[in-house]
């Protein structure tokens, strides 16, 4: 409801007072840490994008509902499977079953590629592009108060192209921040506000020189095209793909996403889990999470949003669940 960051993690890290000073050792360090493949000193979470894969679906179904594509959450869809790329030769397959001609509630559920390849087309390019700029992507100014890595969406004209970035792949790339946004704005009625790391600025005495707080928000759906989404991603936690995220005593909602990496998909896949949380007691939602797995220590076919990335996403909600409410 905030905007206001509680944790921001990337992994792996590095000891910043390594860096402190000019001597030999400094230099050394500095050396090694720049020529360390896995990169420590990038901040994954804000300078890096990746593909979100089926967490971008989020998007796609606000386009949907808000542009009036779908306006019964449990209706046909009218999508085949296997669905043929508009204008090419190529064939979208699902990983699971069910998907023909699903309803946009057992797509969201089950997470079918079909369902929202085609959406993305039949919303259109404008549409498409007009509401993930306002999820915020392709904003180049977000600062916090360190810029953040723009996160990517082109919304092709092409409409091959554009059913494939409609289910977070193509040229579609997002920072975990960008999509712990969407997620918040899921929660918060439809509304986005900008994150802040920096609560406050003051003097050596005290004395207040600037305080973050509260920016203005921005809404980017309808607030009934938010509250259909809380339900879909309710749903997801209870009965589909995010169950590994579920918090006793407190109500979960989430997307799961396993997005392809490297040429020929031969690379490690991306395990993606975004979501919010409400305790029982709370009047709104807590907190929003987003999580990112860049290469996972298992098979390639265990590797799964849902049970690679949404156990720490959970493990992440029920800490500030379970912790005293600030701000």
């Amino acid at each position: 409801t905030t905007g206001r960051i509680l944790a921001l993690v990337s992994t792996p890290s590095y000891d910043p007072a390594e860096l402190s000073g000019n001597g030999p050792a400094v230099a050394a360090a500095w050396a090694r840490l720049n020529g360390d493949p896995e990169r420590p000193m990038l901040n994954r979470a804000v300078r890096q994008t990746y593909p979100p894969g089926s967490t971008f679906k989020v998007v796609t179904a606000a386009a949907a509902l808000d542009a009036g594509v779908v306006q019964d959450l449990d209706a046909p869809t009218d999508s085949p499977d296997p669905y043929r790329l508009p204008g090419s030769t190529a064939w979208l397959v699902n990983e699971g079953e069910g998907c023909e001609d699903a309803s946009l509630r057992f797509a969201f559920e089950w997470s079918c590629n079909t369902v929202f390849a085609k959406l993305g087309v039949d919303v259109g390019a404008s549409a498409m592009r007009a509401t993930a700029q306002g999820f915020g992507f392709n904003d180049s100014s977000l600062e916090i108060p360190f810029s953040v890595v723009p996160s990517r969406f082109d919304a092709p004209e092409d409409r091959a192209q554009r059913a494939l970035s409609s289910i977070g792949q193509f040229n579609t790339r997002a920072t975990p921040l960008q999509m712990a946004m969407v997620a918040a704005a899921v929660a918060n009625g439809g509304q986005v506000r900008s994150p802040y790391l920096v609560e406050r600025t003051t003097r050596s005495g005290g004395d207040m020189v600037s305080a973050a707080g509260s920016r203005p928000a921005r809404q980017v759906m309808r607030p009934t095209t938010a509250a259909r989404l809380r339900e879909l991603m309710t749903d997801v936690v209870e009965e589909g793909t995010g169950r590994n995220a579920a918090v006793p005593g407190a109500t979960v909602g989430g997307k799961t996403g396993t997005a392809q990496h490297g040429v020929g998909n031969r690379g490690t896949p991306y395990a993606w889990f975004i979501s919010w949380a409400q305790g029982e007691q709370d009047m709104d939602a807590r907190v929003a999470v987003a999580v990112v797995v860049e290469d996972a220590s298992a098979r390639r076919g265990d590797i799964s949003g849902g049970g690679t990335a949404a156990p720490i996403a959970k493990a992440v909600m029920e800490a500030v669940l379970h912790s005293p409410r600030t701000g």
